[in-house]
């Protein structure tokens, strides 16, 4: 029996492992999120800094697909069939309507559980055009209703504790925030949608956006000699997941970037007071297009019309500039140095096939 459930599994394209549900579908989440709610966010910025109303309208509809663009991606990664990932559209929006604050999570959760259930009747019948649309959106939107509210409700729990604790002890979690933040970004799993699952705003935000710009900024300085401008460039405003490959051949060369994040996160809560009060997925962006800091001066924008800011002072750009560029280029560069000399780091370790 186990045989014949493990052969249905396979021809299904149903496979239950860390990395299908953990890298595969999570980081495509984030995709679905950044090409959703945070692209939409940028736009609708623009929109409103320039006064032209096009573009505001333009956003909003982009933030309105966010729940149905983060299903599609998952269900994308996950290898749907066409009907089942059109019908997760529905079940993206559900779950992230009825989540909530945690709508992520809540979306990341119940569109895996619909889009297998999906698999598993996809082409099973003779009437597939009508039972797989059914079970998909069924299964999705009544999970969606029983545990999205829970799930949101646990999600945002999470995330204002982390909040919270930051605030009371702004140097102990500034630099746990930030590291983990920023080695989470690294890692071949996705810093922003956790980031956005447990809704990181606020100081908490700002650490987490400092970890993650001194995990990018840190390698593409220490591997310019290697790499030069394209591998500035690619890890500098893209990933610093491409290094992915070196750091399981060598793990010291993570030590650099990632005692720079643990500098830069305290320094970002106890003297610059730096909150992300954007996004909350723009937390776990970086300098990858300069999202990270795109969501921190659209946090400045919120709390001004908010009435909790009063303006955007040289002291709060400063704070931005130096935490997110010149601190963890400067802190990785010479941290790195010692390394090297020791033979921790040796010529062509930080090297990447661009």
């Amino acid at each position: 029996m186990s045989s014949k459930i493990a052969a249905f599994l396979k021809k299904k394209d149903i496979e239950f492992s860390a990395k299908r549900y953990g890298i595969d579908a999570l980081g495509a989440m984030a995709q679905g999120l950044f090409a959703s709610l945070l692209i939409g966010t940028i736009i609708s910025t623009l929109g409103e800094q320039l006064g032209i109303q096009v573009l505001i309208e333009v956003g909003n509809y982009a933030k309105a697909a966010t729940g149905p663009a983060m299903a599609a991606a998952i269900g994308y990664a996950l290898k749907c069939p066409p009907l089942v990932l059109f019908s997760l559209i529905a079940v993206g929006g559900a779950a992230n309507t009825l989540g909530g604050a945690g709508g992520p999570l809540a979306v990341f959760i119940i569109t895996v559980f619909a889009a297998e259930l999906g698999k598993m009747v996809s082409k099973e019948t003779k009437i597939d055009i009508i039972v797989t649309p059914c079970v998909t959106i069924l299964s999705g939107v009544l999970l969606s209703m029983w545990w999205a509210p829970g799930i949101g409700a646990a999600a945002n729990a999470v995330g204002s504790a982390i909040m919270w604790a930051t605030d009371l002890q702004p140097f102990l979690m500034g630099i746990c925030v930030s590291v983990l933040v920023g080695v989470a970004l690294t890692l071949p799993i996705s810093s922003a949608a956790i980031c956005a699952a447990l809704g990181l705003t606020g100081l908490a935000g700002g650490a987490a956006v400092a970890g993650c710009c001194a995990q990018m900024v840190g390698f593409a300085v220490m591997s310019f000699k290697e790499n030069r401008w394209g591998g500035l460039v690619a890890q500098g405003i893209g990933t610093s997941m491409l290094q992915m490959g070196n750091i399981v051949k060598n793990p010291r060369i993570w030590i650099a970037p990632t005692l720079a994040s643990a500098i830069t996160g305290p320094i970002a809560t106890c003297v610059f007071k730096m909150q992300m009060n954007g996004a909350a997925v723009a937390s776990g962006m970086g300098t990858c297009g300069f999202v990270g800091q795109i969501g921190v001066y659209t946090g400045w924008i919120n709390d001004i019309s908010a009435g909790t800011k009063t303006a955007i002072t040289a002291f709060d750009w400063l704070g931005l500039v130096l935490i997110c560029f010149v601190l963890p280029a400067v802190l990785t560069w010479l941290i790195s140095i010692p390394l090297r000399k020791k033979g921790w780091i040796k010529e062509n370790d930080l090297k990447l096939d661009l």
